[in-house]
C-alpha cells in the first residue's frame, strides 16, 4: 500500500470517531416534547419514540420525553405550548396546524417539526426548500389528495348525486371547498360542506349530511377529526353513510377505506429523521419540508359488509391493502 493511501485511511480511522462524537453526545441528554390531540401510545407516536431508540436516543438513556403536551385538548394548546417551550426542550413535534400555531407563538427560537397539510398554504414557512425560520416538518398535501379521495368515493358509489365533505374547523379553507365544488359539477354531483369547529360538532354535522340527502362523506384532512375518527367511525356506521378518509390507516382500524400517506410512517421515517438532524446540530431553516412519498389505498371489507355496500372489483384492485 502506498504511504498516501496508508495516511488517508489513518486520518479517516481517527476522524470517524471525532464525527460520530459531534453527532451525538453520549454525556448529554436530548429532550423532545409532542403537542398535539394522540396519546402517547398511538401507532405514528410510539412509532416515532422506537425510530429515535433505533437511532440511539434512548429514551431514560440520553433521551428524555415531555409527555404533557400527548392527548391534549384544542383548548389546551396554547397553555400546553407555553409549559413546553419554559423547559427548552431541543425539539417540539406538532401534530397538526393547531399545535403548531400554538407552539410557533410560544417560541421562535425552538425547532418545530409540524406534520400538517399545507405548509406554505398556512403560513408555516416561506417555501418548502427555504424554511427561513424555526419551523420544518412534513406537508402532507391534502387539499390535492381530497380531490382523488371524492374521485374513488365515487368509484365506490357510482349512482351517487350528493356526496358531502366534512373539515375540521383547524383545516377548513373555502378556496379548497369550491375547488372541490368544481370537481362535483363536472361529475354532476352536488356536494354539501359541513365544518366541525370542536369534538361536539362532529356528530352533527355528520348527522346534518346525511338529512341533507349525501350518501357519501369525504372526511377532509383534520388533526381534530383525526384525533376524534372513532366518533365518525360509529356514526357513519349508524347512519349507513359511506365514507373516505385521510389515512390508510383509518381503514385499518375501522374506517371504510383510507386514501393517503401513512401517518404511521410520516413519523417513524420522516418526522424522526428530521428530530435526529436537530439533535445533530441541524437548524429548522436549512432543512426543507418534506412530502410524503408513498400514498396507499386501504379498503376494509368488513366496514362495506356492515353498510351492506359491495366494493367494486376494479377499486378493490387497485388497493394497497384490503382488509378482510
Amino acid at each position: 500500500m502506498r504511504r498516501r493511501d496508508l495516511l488517508g485511511l489513518t486520518a479517516a480511522a481517527i476522524a470517524a470517531p471525532i464525527t460520530a462524537a459531534r453527532a451525538q453526545n453520549p454525556a448529554r441528554t436530548y429532550r423532545v416534547a409532542y403537542l398535539g390531540p394522540s396519546p402517547r401510545s398511538a401507532p405514528p407516536q410510539h412509532g416515532f419514540i422506537e425510530a429515535l431508540a433505533k437511532s440511539g436516543y434512548v429514551e431514560g438513556r440520553n433521551l428524555a420525553i415531555d409527555d404533557r403536551g400527548f392527548a391534549c385538548k384544542p383548548e389546551q394548546f396554547a397553555e400546553v405550548a407555553r409549559q413546553i417551550v419554559d423547559d427548552a426542550p431541543d425539539a417540539i413535534v406538532c401534530g397538526g396546524p393547531g399545535p403548531g400555531r400554538a407552539a410557533r407563538e410560544a417560541t421562535r427560537t425552538i425547532p418545530l417539526l409540524v406534520n400538517t397539510d399545507d405548509m406554505v398554504g398556512e403560513g408555516f414557512v416561506a417555501s418548502m426548500a427555504r424554511p427561513e425560520g424555526n419551523v420544518t416538518g412534513v406537508s402532507v398535501r391534502s387539499p390535492d389528495l381530497d380531490g382523488k379521495r371524492f374521485e374513488l368515493l365515487l368509484e365506490l358509489i357510482p349512482n351517487a348525486r350528493r356526496v358531502d365533505a366534512l373539515a375540521g374547523g383547524d383545516t377548513a379553507n373555502p378556496e379548497h371547498f369550491e375547488a372541490l365544488r368544481e370537481l362535483a359539477r363536472k361529475r354532476g354531483v352536488e356536494l354539501g360542506t359541513h365544518i366541525a369547529g370542536s369534538y361536539g360538532d362532529i356528530a352533527p354535522a355528520i348527522d346534518a349530511a346525511k338529512a341533507a340527502g349525501a350518501v357519501g362523506l369525504n372526511v377532509l384532512g383534520s388533526a381534530l377529526l383525526f384525533g376524534n375518527r372513532q366518533v365518525i367511525y360509529g356514526k357513519t356506521a349508524a347512519l349507513a353513510l359511506p365514507a373516505i378518509y385521510q389515512w390508510p390507516e383509518n381503514a385499518r382500524e375501522g374506517g371504510l377505506i383510507g386514501y393517503g400517506p401513512s401517518i404511521t410512517r410520516i413519523y417513524e421515517e420522516q418526522l424522526s429523521r428530521l428530530a435526529v438532524k436537530i439533535f445533530r446540530g441541524a437548524k429548522p431553516a436549512d432543512l426543507p419540508v418534506e412530502h410524503p412519498d408513498q400514498f396507499d389505498l386501504a379498503v376494509n371489507l368488513n366496514a362495506a359488509q356492515v353498510l351492506h355496500l359491495t366494493v367494486p372489483p376494479l377499486l378493490l384492485a387497485q388497493a394497497h391493502d384490503v382488509v378482510e
